[in-house]
């Protein structure tokens, strides 16, 4: 085959619209020398005007929400059959495909696999062990099937893993599973305790469309949250999060001297009264390095080390054999630190919410703040911090978290290199970990920075959006 440079063009009709036309595109040197590329056009007659007599009158249509309502935005609806088509969820959770022919048959699939850690904190581990040693079992099929993390159609110890994984940032997306699932909103499943019993339909097939249906709707399932936190669309603002008080990590302050290594012992006295806790420990890179930790009653497991070198130690731990109601002073785990500079150890080491999200779970499951106690009486973990973005760089969506000492007004502001304003977020925002969700499609690609101002404090930081 050799091509033909004067052919710059291909030629499309009614009987193509709704399907993806193959286009190959030439590069063709002097002598004759050829390569080509793939690529698809996606035929769509969007004024309704060049194909009158082919479209037809039908819809189908539906909205995408949680067992709890909430609407989910930016879903990927694709429609196979007859004729193809994309559409995303609104805010209000709502998509739809008009002008389709009659008496066919079409297929509408819903896909969502980003932000795998939206809604997913030790939390939901303590959930999914009180089911697994049936201290207080999951009822709802769709909450069994969010436990389900590895996609096992069980729930095990395995799920606890993936999701431990997830939360530490060892692991970055479900290895088996997507970030979220979706399941016919009309289906009723047979054995509610057994979801698995029979494959639950995710997709809806609609056989010799007759007219209008806007009642195609899923349940949404965010893998991972069991109780049902994760935020659904950009409309519903930031997460206020209302605290019940600090637990603290005991740690000895000492004065670090250069070339010393140091054994840095967390011990907790109230940890019979927490379920669990997750946090991201940090140390000032240049003032100490991090030998080893040895295990207590936290095991390896607990901790994750991707971010070591940047100085941050992500952990998550729960444990539902502790001993409740009775305080105790074991031995949790040690750093073992090596000292860079002479420095004082409550200068250097903190906890905090840059990776893995700081909080922890009283016995009634009230939500508490994570801060070190250290031997002078100093209690560092809740102050104002901003975080680098998640993911970074990206497109799509990212999220900037940052952490407040206390609930007050907080405006972050987003500008291009030229210091132009692009994007201006006012809100109240509560005590501890907070965050806000960026859309690509609402800002410039290229490099942007963005700056959190409450009070005195301001903190900025630079993000990426590819194009």
């Amino acid at each position: 085959f050799k091509p033909n440079p004067a052919k710059q063009s291909i030629m499309v009709t009614c009987d193509d619209e709704g399907r993806s036309v193959l286009i190959r595109i030439y590069s063709i040197d002097g002598l004759g020398n050829f390569d080509y590329c793939e690529t698809y056009a996606l035929v769509q007659n969007n004024l309704n005007t060049a194909c009158e007599n082919a479209v037809g009158s039908g819809i189908i249509a539906g909205i995408i929400r949680t067992e709890q309502l909430k609407p989910v935005e930016d879903v990927k609806t694709q429609l196979s059959g007859q004729r193809s088509g994309v559409d995303q969820t609104d805010i209000q959770g709502q998509y739809g495909f008009n002008s389709l022919q009659l008496g066919y048959d079409y297929t509408v699939t819903p896909t969502l696999d980003e932000r795998p850690l939206n809604g997913v904190s030790t939390f939901d581990l303590v959930l999914i062990t009180r089911h697994i040693l049936s201290i207080q079992p999951l009822t709802s099929p769709y909450q069994l099937i969010a436990a389900d993390a590895n996609n096992s159609k069980n729930i095990t110890i395995l799920d606890l893993i993936a999701l431990r994984k997830l939360i530490l940032s060892v692991d970055l997306q479900f290895a088996n599973n997507t970030s979220w699932r979706f399941v016919d909103a009309k289906y009723q499943f047979p054995v509610p305790s057994n979801p698995w019993s029979q494959p639950f339909p995710e997709i809806i097939n609609i056989n010799d469309l007759q007219g209008q249906i806007t009642d195609a709707d899923f349940v949404a399932i965010k893998i991972g949250d069991i109780d049902g936190n994760a935020r659904t669309n950009n409309a519903l603002g930031t997460e206020i999060r209302t605290t019940h008080g600090t637990f603290a990590f005991q740690v000895a302050d000492e004065q670090l001297t250069t070339g010393n290594e140091y054994i840095v012992e967390f011990k907790a006295k109230d940890l019979a009264t927490i379920q669990g806790y997750q946090g991201t420990l940090t140390f000032d890179p240049t003032k100490v390095e991090l030998v080893n930790i040895v295990s207590g009653i936290v095991k390896e497991e607990n901790f994750g080390f991707r971010f070591v070198n940047e100085g941050a130690i992500t952990t998550s731990w729960h444990n539902m054999s502790v001993n409740k109601g009775k305080n105790t002073d074991e031995l949790l785990f040690s750093l073992i630190l090596r000292a860079k500079a002479d420095t004082q150890l409550s200068k250097t080491l903190s906890v905090s919410s840059r990776y893995t999200a700081s909080e922890a779970y009283n016995q009634t499951d009230e939500l508490l703040n994570v801060a070190i106690e250290f031997s002078n009486g100093q209690i560092i973990g809740n102050e104002f911090e901003l975080y680098q973005n998640t993911p970074n760089p990206f497109k799509g969506s990212t999220v900037i978290g940052f952490n407040m000492p206390a609930a007050a007004d907080a405006t972050i502001t987003i500008s291009d290199i030229t210091g132009k304003v692009v994007k201006l977020i006012r809100g109240s925002y509560g005590k501890g970990f907070n965050q806000e969700v960026l859309n690509s499609s609402e800002l410039p690609s290229g490099v942007l920075t963005y700056t959190l101002q409450s009070g005195e404090f301001t903190a900025t930081k630079k993000m990426i959006i590819m194009d």
